[in-house]
């Protein structure tokens, strides 16, 4: 079976832009010029072209025509990115993980208190209806949004705290930097992934394209009781420029 026209023009379009033929904010030719170079209709061209900005290749610009994305830079997830550390400048694993210094980091924050339903009380090994603060989070590198996260905690832990309080986000240090100033002691952090297609709000928080996969996580912070002290359910980030490092240590 033949391939449709507008595939083999996007196929071309995506090939032409990974080879540097167009780089990063370089504008591509005019729907009229494409329409020429191809000899198609409009119809063909216009399907091709929103194919690659759904991708997140391309995007139109008001005034200034259709033009190539710039891509973000690959990150690494590393395995140790929540061990301590101790002196030096304020951080967090995130932007431990983004490789960037506070003040290039921003954090949007929405806290509401709520009740844990079926699935939050499995994560937390906790009753149905049990009190969670929730804290709804943007993570932003350098202006880009880049992560976005829903962080439960105990109401019970938390209540007429300063980790209650959104003034104090973000926190130097994190979430474990945040149970620790409460006396709790974590020991234990699991993380769970899963990926897929971007729901029509993650699409819009991380302002890329409906068909740029993300990466979806379950964290849980686990204290030294073996009681479930947070959890993240789920944190999201584009999938295409995540890497995400595990280091096995093998006794034999």
């Amino acid at each position: 079976m033949a391939q449709p026209e507008y595939l083999r023009i996007a196929a071309n379009l995506r090939r032409r832009i990974s080879d540097g033929e167009w780089g990063p904010d370089d504008q591509i030719p005019t729907l009229p010029a494409l329409c020429s170079e191809y000899g198609v209709s409009e119809a063909p061209v216009r399907a091709a072209l929103r194919k690659l900005t759904d991708e997140g290749l391309i995007e139109g610009r008001a005034r200034a025509g259709t033009r190539v994305r710039p891509r973000p830079p690959i990150h690494r997830m590393a395995a140790d990115r929540y061990r301590s550390k101790p002196g030096g400048a304020p951080s967090t694993p995130f932007t431990r993980d983004q490789g960037i210094g506070w003040s290039e980091y921003r954090l949007d924050k929405r806290f509401e208190k709520v009740q844990a339903d079926v699935e939050l009380a499995a994560l937390f090994e906790c009753e149905v209806g049990e009190r969670l603060l929730a804290r709804h989070f943007v993570f932003h590198d350098n202006g880009q949004p880049t992560q976005m996260s829903t962080s439960y905690v105990r109401w019970s832990d938390v209540a007429g705290t300063p980790v209650a309080d959104p003034i104090h986000e973000p926190w130097p240090g994190g979430t474990r930097a945040q149970l620790a100033s409460l006396g709790i002691r974590v020991t234990t952090i699991t993380e769970s992934f899963t990926a897929g297609m971007p729901t029509e709000h993650e699409a819009k928080i991380l302002r890329i394209g409906s068909g740029v996969p993300v990466l979806r996580y379950t964290r849980r912070h686990i204290a030294d009781t073996g009681r479930i002290v947070e959890v993240a359910h789920p944190i999201v980030r584009r999938g295409d420029t995540t890497i995400v490092d595990f280091r096995i240590d093998l006794d034999d």
